[in-house]
């Protein structure tokens, strides 16, 4: 999971994406909130880290702004000193108290990932009617099992789980193809329009699979009434 640390020192930052990265994840630390919320406009992340004592803009007011701008709620885990005695923030997910050690991170990383976006139902990621089998690289859609190759079910997951979010070409490439010097410019457009035709991601059936011109790709659900 891509997550995003804002800390107050750099040995503070170190610990924490230290640990982070140790567990599988990919973590990016910022200095302060304002540098936080420029990359959140343009790259998507699974969860934020947030240290209350962070200088310039605080992170009260990054909290507030992500909550006003994310349709989709982006789990928040908020950590403060013993000495603090403001008032709690409302809506963030989860508090910590430094100093913490590496295990009550993980394990409190761990339960917001896991109540995030996606159900875990028997070894299996479920969107709504999309069940995704991370083993057997297949997805059931309304029952039907449909066979995907790797590239496209790793793009396919990769989408849903930031569902509503703008995903940069860059990005994607990073994600699944690993090396984005070597692969061609339309490699990508033709795994996005197999996902259109295999997984049925079209307005009638409720999604829409669209290209940001000049930027790259967003998977959007359609509610009813919407055009």
């Amino acid at each position: 999971m891509r997550i995003a640390v804002l800390e107050e020192t750099q040995a503070q930052a170190d610990f924490v994406c230290g640990t982070l990265s140790a567990a599988g994840h990919s973590c990016h630390a910022f200095g302060n909130g304002q540098a936080l919320i420029g990359q959140l406009r343009s790259q998507p992340f699974d969860l934020l880290v947030l240290d209350r004592d962070v200088p310039g803009l605080p992170a009260d007011d990054v909290l507030h702004w992500v909550r006003e701008n994310f349709s989709e709620r982006l789990p928040i885990l908020l950590m403060m000193s013993a000495e603090d005695t403001s008032d709690p923030i409302a809506d963030v997910d989860d508090c910590l108290v430094k100093p913490i050690s590496a295990a009550t991170l993980l394990a409190r990383v761990g339960m917001l990932l896991r109540g995030a976006g996606q159900a875990l139902v028997a070894g299996k990621e479920v969107f709504g009617e999309y069940e995704f089998e991370p083993g057997s690289k297949r997805v059931h859609v309304r029952g039907h099992s449909i066979t995907l190759t790797h590239k496209e079910f790793e793009l396919a997951l990769l989408l849903f789980k930031h569902l509503s979010r703008p995903l940069s070409r860059s990005h994607i490439l990073d994600a699944i193809w690993k090396q984005a010097a070597a692969i061609p410019s339309r490699t990508m457009d033709t795994h996005v329009s197999m996902l259109r035709t295999k997984l049925g991601l079209r307005p009638e059936n409720g999604y829409r699979l669209m290209p940001i011109y000049g930027y790259g790709y967003r998977l959007e659900r359609i509610e009813k009434g919407d055009t």
